[in-house]
């Protein structure tokens, strides 16, 4: 029987678009949850999938399930997630992504696992920058969660002097169904769906920085970017996952608000501003592209409509 691969957080948003794009493969998956949390419905009647609650914090419980599992590949999607909230939660982001990330490799290690691992780290290492960021720009990160996402790195290129076998992507904005609300797009979304749903009395959309200028990805292909990075991509080497065209958060909101089946108005609100929120943010693709083919394959347009429709979707089960 071959051996499993491993998706830790796989019932969070790219962890669960990884797990429909793998499963079509027949290999066997092991699917790690958080403890508390609890399995997506559409993942339910998967075959071959086995889902286990592992708390990444809790460094016997990690070893005890890699020596039962023995993954030949780990795709390592747990972790804190939102830059925004970092700033007011440091410890618990530093203590997911950069402990959790250490715990794992030194299981994989210690139990001689072979396994080949992605880190999907973000384009939030980088410093700030005018123009699209190739791979060898400076990592500077300006908030807690870029930290954290640089030291996954440092301890994956680490672990490869152990001999793991361990793959770098660099995530820039990827959005899609099943994104939290607390993103920008998602939460647009829902709330739009929500006007349409007549459970707001004010028909209005809460906003912050519009002018802000973001490279956005579908999760679908950013997924589909990770396993070919794991798959083919050269160890200890980062992958910008990017489209290389930046989209202003204000043409955002016109297209949500082009779709939407009510009129919604616009307000500014100044708590929505981030700390150290950058103007602009967008990649350089050439690595990806040149080295290992990659494109993004599904247009804006698409995304945002399969975003509406997911948000749609769940007002109309809400009301029930």
């Amino acid at each position: 029987m071959a051996a499993p691969i491993l998706i830790t957080g796989a019932a969070g948003f790219a962890g669960s678009h990884l797990l429909d794009l793998l499963a079509t493969e027949g290999t066997p998956i092991v699917a790690w949850r958080r403890s508390e949390g609890s399995i997506p419905t559409a993942a339910t009647s998967k075959v071959g999938v086995t889902w286990q609650a592992v708390d990444l914090l809790d460094r016997q419980a990690v070893r005890t399930a890699i020596a039962a599992v023995r993954p030949s590949a780990v795709y390592h999607c747990a972790g804190a997630a939102h830059v925004g909230k970092s700033w007011a939660s440091v410890t618990p982001t530093l203590a997911v992504n950069v402990r959790g990330t250490h715990h794992l490799l030194d299981a994989l290690r210690e139990t001689g696992t072979r396994a080949r691992v992605l880190i999907p780290s973000s384009a939030l290492v980088y410093a700030t920058c005018d123009r699209p960021i190739a791979e060898d720009a400076a990592l500077v990160p300006n908030s807690p969660y870029g930290l954290s996402k640089l030291a996954q790195e440092m301890l994956g290129l680490r672990a490869t002097r152990d001999g793991l076998v361990v793959t770098i992507a660099r995530a820039f904005n990827h959005f899609g169904p099943r994104q939290e609300p607390f993103f920008v797009a998602s939460g647009f979304a829902r709330r739009i769906a929500d006007i349409e749903a007549g459970r707001w009395q004010q028909p209005e959309l809460a906003v912050g920085n519009l002018e802000a200028r973001r490279d956005m990805t579908d999760v679908r292909d950013t997924v589909r970017a990770y396993h070919l990075i794991l798959e083919r991509g050269e160890t200890g080497r980062a992958y910008n996952v990017c489209s290389g065209h930046a989209v202003a958060v204000r043409e955002l909101v016109d297209r949500l608000l082009a779709r939407a089946r009510v009129p919604v108005q616009i307000r500014i609100d100044p708590q929505r501003y981030r700390p150290n929120d950058v103007p602009l943010l967008a990649g350089d693709p050439s690595r990806i592209q040149t080295e290992l083919g990659w494109r993004p394959h599904i247009p804006l347009d698409q995304t945002i409509d399969d975003l509406l429709e997911y948000w749609r979707a769940r007002a109309r089960e809400s009301a029930t």
